[in-house]
């Protein structure tokens, strides 16, 4: 049987449904918050805009608050409908998801504050050509993973977790690249550090969003996908496509 024919397939109170629904449209309303925080953050570097990275940090506090209502909406659920099946992957699924959506949102965070610390700084360096190419890349992915929860759409998952190889070679050119550039010239190495910071924010909301798409496929699938490779991964989905 597939996730779409399981899935509150036995439920007597529709209210159930309703509760579970909620949850899901909650996820997808933090991923919304988180998605265009993100976006705010890499523009506000890019332009040098202090005033948009401080809108986007402050942010933050908003998505930590719906993490909390989340976590709290699950737990009761849990507590009164004894869920099984494909509706307690969904609540694992979704209260997972939401952690990593808060760790972005920490991970942007940061990057806002060192946006400003650039911006007050002045110097013209080098790395925002590369962290606007990677902060794309990363912001695809996120609203990949969102569409994918939406959808439960095993594939868009897997072309998520396919994205975060090219992220992770990307983030290694660019290391190498500004690495060289500051050795050559001393005088950019704290505005160059900073960069690389950044730039390892991003990398890291790259696994987030890789996280976030092995919870939906273990939602869809039933099959527990962490720390598999991309030929495992792709094995998995293409399982659940032949029992649609």
């Amino acid at each position: 049987m597939s996730y779409e024919q399981d899935r509150h397939s036995n439920h007597i109170s529709q209210s159930f449904n309703e509760e579970l629904e909620q949850i899901r449209t909650e996820l997808l309303t933090m991923g919304g918050l988180v998605e265009r925080q993100l976006s705010d953050a890499v523009d506000a570097l890019v332009a040098g805009d202090t005033e948009q990275a401080e809108q986007a940090r402050k942010s933050d506090q908003a998505i930590n608050d719906m993490e909390m209502m989340i976590d709290e909406q699950c737990t009761l659920i849990i507590a009164r409908r004894q869920p099984a099946a494909a509706d307690l992957r969904l609540i694992i699924s979704v209260s997972k998801a939401t952690s990593d959506l808060e760790r972005i949102g920490d991970e942007t965070s940061r990057i806002c504050r060192y946006a400003i610390e650039l911006a007050n700084d002045g110097k013209n360096v080098r790395g925002y050509q590369e962290v606007r190419h990677i902060g794309n890349l990363v912001r695809d992915m996120l609203q990949n993973c969102l569409t994918a929860f939406a959808r439960s759409d095993a594939e868009m998952a897997y072309k998520v977790a396919k994205q975060d190889k090219e992220v992770d070679s990307e983030y290694r050119t660019a290391m190498r690249s500004l690495m060289t550039y500051m050795m050559e010239d001393p005088r950019y190495i704290t505005s160059i550090m900073n960069v690389m910071w950044i730039l390892r924010g991003l990398e890291r909301i790259g696994d987030h969003a890789r996280n976030m798409a092995e919870h939906l496929i273990y939602l869809v699938s039933g099959t527990d996908v962490r720390h598999s490779s991309l030929k495992d991964i792709k094995r998995t989905v293409r399982e659940v496509e032949q029992k649609k």
